[in-house]
């Protein structure tokens, strides 16, 4: 039977997705572009997802798991390439610009992956794994490209985050252009020639020249390793 036309009709509210630990971590990200990695608690998810935090935890254990959940599963989406001894370079340099773009789309996941000092997610350990053949196919030692790697994934880490800071508001703009004008206006304040190198390399370090000083990064120490080929074997 239809109810009567002067009754208030019930609201029939949708079903709710069956949570998860997938879902928690696809929340979590949504949470983080909408609102930033501060923001991002179990609490704040729980709430996201209409549930209590108590309901969370048979999934995901603390907020510390739930980043690095989040880390994890923005790795996932960076194509990982086959080893080609030919390209090995090239191929290198590809994942780790990959990696830099994933954490840059994803503001403040950069802080994550700098305090988490040994990344142990599946997606992780295939990133891991995935540099070191590209180095091997190169022809360098396990030892060589263990070392590479690592200088390499702290390189573009520091790198994301610093530029992390910049797009999610730990870093302050106008305070940094005042201290560059202080910086500028003490210098100019010095005897003639002391760092006549110096003054002349702040055209070099804006967010314009980002991508060019990341790229410069990378030639530097790849065309270093390069040099050492055949040493430590």
């Amino acid at each position: 039977m239809s109810d009567p036309a002067w009754r208030t009709p019930p609201v029939r509210r949708a079903a709710k997705p069956r949570l998860s630990q997938e879902l928690i971590v696809r929340t979590g990200l949504d949470v983080l572009l909408a609102e930033g990695l501060d923001a991002v608690s179990m609490r704040r998810v729980a709430q996201a997802l209409e549930t209590g935090p108590a309901s969370l935890y048979a999934h995901v254990a603390t907020k510390d798991e739930l980043v690095e959940l989040m880390l994890d599963r923005v790795l996932e989406d960076v194509p990982l390439p086959a080893p080609d001894p030919e390209r090995w370079r090239d191929q290198v340099k590809e994942l780790f610009r990959a990696q830099l773009g994933a954490m840059h789309a994803h503001p403040g996941i950069a802080r994550v992956a700098w305090q988490v000092m040994v990344p142990v997610g599946p997606n992780a350990l295939r990133h891991g794994e995935a540099v070191l053949s590209l180095l091997r196919a190169g022809g360098f030692t396990l030892k060589q490209a263990a070392y590479a790697g690592d200088a390499l994934s702290l390189y573009t880490k520091a790198f994301a985050y610093e530029g992390s800071m910049w797009s999610t508001g730990e870093v302050d703009p106008e305070d940094v252009a005042k201290r560059g004008r202080q910086m500028t206006e003490y210098m100019d304040s010095l005897p003639a020639g002391a760092f006549a190198n110096m003054t002349r390399t702040g055209e070099f370090f804006n967010a314009g020249t980002a991508g060019e000083r990341f790229e410069f990064g990378l030639d530097m120490l790849l065309g270093g390793l390069a040099a050492m080929m055949g040493a430590d074997r």
